[in-house]
């Protein structure tokens, strides 16, 4: 089958290896370069989102923890193993009982994982390991496991496997509309039509859709998420609370130095996407208050920021269920949402809907 897909990110990628391995002829349109958008400004994490436990995503955590065991089996060159800590405090808001049953649950999705279960440590075990964290309080912590990768290289990887597949990938191809019967109108005036048209734009899939005349069955909470690099070595990789709030934000080890997210800020299509002063504060305030010299902000070497598209669920952002969609109508299948460590999944249901 003749298949278009319009958007050139992970999860458009995924569709386009996919479904050529599966005998379709594929050809896959960026705007822009790859990778060039939210794909390429992730916390560079393969993960399964334990977070998302307390709002009781079990599917989607199951699922993400099955495909980031898949991403670090299938290309160990560009992922990693990683082991996070999550240190408890005295007064913190999750207690060890509750953090201790959220990763037998985490461990226990997983199934038959290769990574090691998490595991308990010791106030003076953390110290040792690193004695930078603040002591004040703390009364150990637990280690875990999940995945870290190289969004950029291994998204290129993706496309390299799809184009020696046989697909079509290109880029600085503006889509402008398109409808119910796999037709797309270019920038430039030409059309082409598709047996099948897959609109997997990430955070401009509402908005394509708009521009065609067509009513989205969905709803896209755009959320701006904000990271920082820190000029200084990151021995350990956490998961800290964010002082007098239940949000928690990742420190991390990156390219030789730490890197910190994320925010959750909403976000307009129409505006830079950009980290705000006040989002670049309010990492460096979070995080020194448990690491005194990676809340300096002079040590600040590089910011980035990504648009996540969301389904729209909640008031708060951070509440926001980060499941996905896919909707078909007629010929035009649409992709709602969609992390970038389960984007193969999303492309196999993808693959479901075209028959």
């Amino acid at each position: 089958m003749d298949i278009g897909i319009v958007g050139g990110g992970i999860n458009g990628l995924c569709c386009a290896w996919q479904l050529q391995m599966r005998g379709h002829s594929v050809r896959l349109y960026e705007r822009n370069r790859l990778l060039a958008e939210t794909s390429s400004r992730s916390s560079k994490l393969l993960h399964g989102g334990l977070r998302y436990l307390e709002n009781l995503e079990f599917r989607l955590v199951r699922e993400a923890l099955r495909e980031r065991d898949g991403w670090l089996a299938r290309v160990p060159g560009l992922t990693r193993p990683l082991r996070l800590l999550l240190p408890i405090y005295r007064g913190g808001r999750r207690s060890r009982w509750l953090i201790r049953a959220g990763l037998f649950l985490y461990d226990s999705l997983a199934g038959r994982s290769a990574l090691p279960a998490a595991s308990w440590r010791t106030a003076r075990q953390i110290a040792q390991a690193d004695p930078e964290l603040r002591r004040e309080g703390l009364v150990g912590g637990y280690a875990f496991s999940d995945g870290q990768m190289d969004d950029r290289a291994l998204g290129l990887w993706v496309a390299g496997q799809a184009q020696a597949a046989g697909a079509v990938l290109q880029e600085h191809c503006e889509v402008r509309r398109v409808d119910r019967n796999g037709r797309i109108d270019f920038a430039g005036g030409t059309s082409v039509r598709h047996e099948r048209l897959i609109n997997v734009c990430g955070p401009w899939a509402e908005r394509l859709l708009e521009q065609s005349g067509i009513g989205s069955p969905y709803r896209l909470d755009l959320v701006r998420g904000s990271h920082l690099v820190i000029d200084r070595p990151c021995p350990q990789a956490y998961v800290l609370e964010v002082p007098s709030e239940p949000r928690i934000v990742f420190v991390l080890p990156w390219q030789g130095r730490t890197l910190v997210g994320t925010t959750e800020i909403r976000q307009s299509l129409d505006d830079p996407v950009v980290c705000d002063p006040s989002e670049r504060d309010y990492l460096l305030t979070a995080i020194g208050h448990y690491l005194p010299t990676a809340g300096d902000a002079r040590r600040v070497s590089e910011v980035f920021a990504g648009v996540r598209p969301l389904l729209y669920s909640a008031s708060n952002p951070a509440q926001t269920t980060r499941e996905y969609a896919v909707h078909r109508d007629g010929a035009l299948i649409s992709v709602f949402g969609g992390k970038w460590t389960t984007a193969p999944a999303l492309a196999r249901r993808v693959s479901d809907h075209i028959h």
